[in-house]
């Protein structure tokens, strides 16, 4: 694809595509997004004018099957991800997936066995890859500034949203049979690839997962302790149903030599401690947060460059989710 245009079809066209991923879209060099998909079709209709995008479609397959389409963006909830992601490859056209890649780890195995077969690439969303945020708190780890990493610690906590008193029309990110599990499958994925970025595969996990809240079926509160290949051992806590006065959005790297900790959500200053004493490091990212990499898709689609966000790479998040919950 040297040279040529990369033509988007979106199916989906939900709040991520609003703000995090479809302006990018339309902004880096050689894309544009030629036509959109909703099984709404007046949905579809009115995302479309808004956007001045030409094409609209109520049917996944004839947005997959309009000639002038020749890339997929897929961002709908995560239980047809594996679908549209396998009817895309399957004629030829890349796929690009929110996260998480789909609703366990099977259905990742698919659309990577499919992906293979095809010889089509497969991208998932976790973007926070190529932020400079990230990459600044890779380079602090890698580059030795704590010495030898020795233990990484996840904490997440979150008041219920108000969506989560709605027993009639719960939100679909706690419905499992949609969402693989609760917020835990929603949020969780970007922590954990992450780490899994920066150290490794994640080859051990094991967790107790309860519903403390009792707001709807799905977990709602979660430990956890995972090894990565490297030996270096890791836990978190999750809980979605706390305190306000218990919101916390924190990672910590601990070292030989010191402790690097961030956000992962509130791009809150990333905090160095050493023997030189505590460091605030504040790194702006981009105004649309998935801009950086997918710019490096439609380069990897051009041959231009090589994006490292591909599905058989997302893969080991969900395998550590799903041991995590239980699911095998």
């Amino acid at each position: 694809m040297s040279e040529k245009m990369i033509k988007w079809g979106f199916i989906g066209c939900g709040e991520v595509t609003k703000t995090k991923s479809g302006p990018a879209f339309q902004k880096v060099e050689h894309s544009e997004v030629v036509a959109v998909m909703s099984r709404d079709g007046a949905k579809a209709k009115a995302y479309a004018k808004e956007r001045g995008i030409k094409k609209w479609y109520d049917d996944a397959q004839e947005l997959i099957d309009d000639p002038e389409v020749n890339a997929v963006y897929i961002a709908t909830p995560p239980s047809s991800h594996a679908t549209y992601a396998i009817m895309s490859m399957k004629a030829g056209k890349p796929a690009y997936i929110e996260k998480p890649m789909a609703v366990t780890y099977e259905e990742c195995t698919r659309i990577n066995r499919i992906s293979n077969e095809t010889g089509v690439p497969c991208f998932v969303a976790y973007y926070r890859r190529y932020l400079p945020y990230f990459q600044k708190v890779k380079e602090l780890v890698e580059n030795g500034t704590i010495g030898n990493v020795i233990n990484v610690q996840i904490r997440f906590a979150q008041p219920p949203r108000d969506l989560d008193y709605n027993r009639d029309n719960l939100p679909w990110r706690v419905q499992a049979d949609i969402a693989g599990g609760g917020y835990f499958y929603d949020l969780a994925p970007h922590q954990l690839d992450m780490l899994q970025n920066m150290f490794g595969v994640i080859i051990e996990a094991n967790g107790i997962c309860a519903n403390r809240g009792g707001l709807y079926k799905a977990e709602d509160s979660v430990s956890a302790c995972f090894r990565f290949e490297s030996g270096l051992p890791g836990s978190g806590s999750w809980c979605f149903v706390a305190h306000e006065s218990a919101r916390e959005d924190r990672i910590e790297v601990i070292g030989n030599r010191g402790q690097v900790s961030f956000s992962v959500f509130n791009y809150d200053p990333i905090v160095l401690h050493t023997s030189a004493g505590k460091e605030s490091i504040s790194v702006p990212n981009p105004a649309y947060v998935q801009y950086p990499l997918i710019k490096r898709v439609i380069e990897h689609l051009q041959g231009l460059s090589v994006c490292t966000c591909t599905s058989v790479s997302a893969t080991p998040v969900n395998w550590a989710m799903d041991q995590i919950l239980g699911k095998f």
